[in-house]
């Protein structure tokens, strides 16, 4: 059965993960953001958003609205339309937009046409964020952008395969330890060997044990922090590329290692594609964006059966990409003031987004405010993966963009081939690298 599912991941190729929003006013909060009560300007304000994001803000907006009578326009377009139209109004000085919704990664390259959001950022404001999203905020001197809501690769398992007795007792008794949600590299290849297998007894595999994404490159760069990497590709601070470090090596030879135990073509596979093997269910796991949790197809045959866990670790530990949106504010703007108000009002309510279709927030506070609650386990695999010392921000770089879809896919796509050479792989890709961000 063919199951047709929406794709919620959204990058240029699928999903770029999400993040938590803003800063809370005086006024609203006490949490003390230092934004002024100045009201916004009599046409409204508007935002820009990319997709799904506008699910996300929509409660928000529509309280503010409520509360203070300012009407806030949202309008959604394409991942890459949103960057064209930023790039260019923010180059031209003349923005016709109040708020910008960006992808952590835009940060570095748009930070000279954004407002500073300094005032904002008070000591309470940031112990409720998780540390990397407050430091992906910060380019050079300055805060440019406010965490809107975030995301991370977390671990899905089937748990009717986990938790039958038969695969427990079989697994126990060829790899001498239990079944159960694997937490290292070592645990992951060894279930997903185990589950690899035919399941209809027609001579073909059916039933994998992992996916291989080759079309993608966040889950090898959570691959490579769970390595130990501390600067992942590009040291941002010195600009010295690093993707030929022994980590960088490490954790792509872990990556390539599970092949066997994936499905063929991974070369092509992404993250729509690698969701619908899992809703399919043709895949035992699979590392995947929190926000999966909530966008099972009803008609899925493991709708009920999906259990979630941090993300796995590796001689680093454990560790994901988080995948933050921000909230930002173009220098050249005419209602700054009134910007950054909405911007801190979006702080204080983060929680309204928590019960959006993506079910994604940014404070600590936010996802705290869900434990125990139905539909929301994927919460607490969340928090610990973003509290992990080794889930590291993207490199602060303008180029960062160029690199990825330049370098990284396609030395990722060589990489899942057979026979490939990673060391040489990742020694070209320096070179590639090095010339982009001389």
């Amino acid at each position: 059965m063919k199951l047709r599912i929406q794709a919620t991941t959204r990058t240029r190729r699928a999903v770029v993960a999400v993040t938590a929003v803003g800063l809370a006013v005086t006024a609203l909060s006490g949490c003390g953001a230092g934004a002024s009560n100045t009201g916004a300007d009599a046409s409204g304000l508007t935002i820009v958003v990319e997709g799904g994001g506008k699910a996300e803000l929509q409660p928000i907006a529509d309280l503010y609205t409520d509360e203070t009578g300012t009407e806030i326009t949202l309008v959604e377009l394409p991942y890459a339309g949103l960057y064209d139209r930023i790039s260019s109004e923010l180059q031209a000085g003349d923005p016709s937009f109040d708020i910008a919704a960006l992808d952590a990664i835009w940060l570095p390259a748009f930070a000279p046409g954004l407002a500073p959001l300094d005032d904002l950022f008070t000591d309470d404001v940031q112990s409720d964020l998780f540390g990397g999203l407050v430091s992906e905020a910060q380019v050079g001197d300055s805060f440019v952008g406010m965490p809107v809501w975030t995301n991370s690769e977390v671990l899905f398992y089937r748990t009717d395969l986990f938790e039958d007795p038969a695969n427990m007792a079989d697994f126990e008794a060829e790899y001498g330890y239990p079944l159960a949600a694997p937490t290292t590299w070592e645990e992951y290849r060894d279930i997903a060997e185990f589950f690899t297998r035919d399941t209809d007894g027609d001579g073909t595999v059916d039933l994998y044990g992992t996916d291989v994404k080759g079309a993608v490159e966040t889950e090898w760069l959570a691959t490579v922090s769970q390595a130990g990497e501390e600067n992942m590709v590009v040291d941002a601070q010195t600009g010295e590329v690093t993707i030929d470090s022994p980590a960088h090596q490490e954790a792509l030879d872990y990556y390539v290692s599970l092949l066997p135990y994936a499905p063929s073509g991974a070369a092509q596979l992404d993250w729509a594609g690698a969701q619908n093997l899992f809703y399919q269910g043709n895949l035992a796991m699979m590392r995947f964006w929190g926000h999966a949790y909530r966008q099972t197809p009803d008609d899925s045959p493991v709708k009920d059966d999906i259990g979630v866990a941090p993300m796995i670790g590796g001689p680093g530990g454990v560790a994901g990409v988080p995948g933050a949106w921000y909230l930002s504010v173009p220098a050249s703007g005419d209602n700054a003031d009134a910007a950054k108000e909405f911007i801190a009002f979006a702080y204080e309510h983060n929680d309204l987004a928590a019960d959006t279709s993506l079910g994604l927030v940014a404070r600590k506070s936010a996802f705290e405010s869900k434990d125990g609650e139905a539909g929301f386990e994927n919460y607490p695999a969340l928090v610990e993966t973003l509290e992990s010392p080794q889930s590291l921000p993207r490199p602060a770089t303008p180029q960062w963009q160029e690199i990825v879809d330049s370098v990284l896919v396609p030395m990722l796509q060589k990489a899942v081939e057979p026979g490939a050479d990673t060391a040489q792989l990742l020694s070209d890709a320096k070179s590639q690298i090095e010339s982009i961000v001389e």
